[in-house]
């Protein structure tokens, strides 16, 4: 009941919507409701493409609810732009109302398989499910200052423990597609056995989200060197810290 309830909404054109919103729900806006909702929808491109308003209170709750552009929030799934919305997606989450958006289907799936795919190249040959949604949780947290400095560093495992049920639901699908592993499902159960080989490795990397492969190409990439994206993973695919530079990007 005292925990803030994080909302996320996906529109298609946000001036009309902040626009709207200004007129039903003023109060919900900081300063900026003064520069109208062009200026609002300025901002809300910059960074990870999502403006928030926070601290709301709505039916005797605390809510914030962040505004994303549809087409930001696409190519935020395929591409993992920012990983900011994406990363929330990987997690159980309550989808409240979708409307037939097929692209926008298709994103959402491809996000999780990007990060299934992320998660079997950062473990080890073989694992149980409980660590690969332990790592899959914490891949949005990898690159986030906060965890370094004073967020609780037990918060990925607070997520995953209570949700296991919700991560199953949620990956179910994807993991029984999946040729290296065996989901022993009357069991609520998964066995897998990764392919540590540089030929299983590369096939992995290059599944990867196009953002982050030109993050690992740019950390093991010396300047001056034109090399293509190919030949990079490549190499990447062959070094026994493959995991670890996956982290790293």
């Amino acid at each position: 009941k005292n925990n803030m309830l994080d909302f996320v909404f996906a529109v298609d054109d946000s001036v009309t919507w902040h626009m709207m919103n200004l007129l039903k729900n003023r109060g919900h806006y900081s300063s900026l409701k003064f520069f109208g909702p062009k200026r609002i929808t300025r901002i809300q491109s910059y960074g990870a493409g999502i403006y928030y308003n926070t601290l709301v209170p709505c039916n005797g709750r605390m809510i914030k609810y962040g505004v994303i552009n549809t087409d930001a929030l696409i190519d935020d799934l395929f591409h993992w732009k920012t990983l900011y919305v994406a990363g929330r997606l990987q997690k159980p989450v309550k989808i409240l109302t979708q409307n037939e958006n097929s692209k926008l289907q298709a994103a959402l799936v491809s996000n999780l398989k990007s990060a299934v795919t992320a998660a079997f190249l950062m473990l080890p040959e073989s694992f149980s499910e409980e660590d690969l949604y332990m790592q899959i949780a914490g891949l949005s947290y990898s690159g986030d200052f906060r965890m370094i400095i004073g967020e609780d560093r037990s918060k990925v495992q607070n997520i995953v423990k209570p949700n296991i049920a919700h991560f199953q639901k949620l990956y179910s699908n994807i993991l029984q597609d999946c040729p290296q592993v065996v989901y022993k499902h009357h069991l609520g159960r998964l066995e897998a056995s990764i392919d540590k080989s540089p030929e299983g490795q590369f096939t992995q990397l290059m599944a990867l989200p196009k953002t982050l492969q030109q993050k690992i190409t740019s950390l093991v990439n010396p300047p001056g060197k034109n090399r293509d994206v190919e030949e990079i993973l490549l190499q990447v695919a062959q070094d026994p810290d493959c995991g670890f530079v996956v982290r790293q990007g």
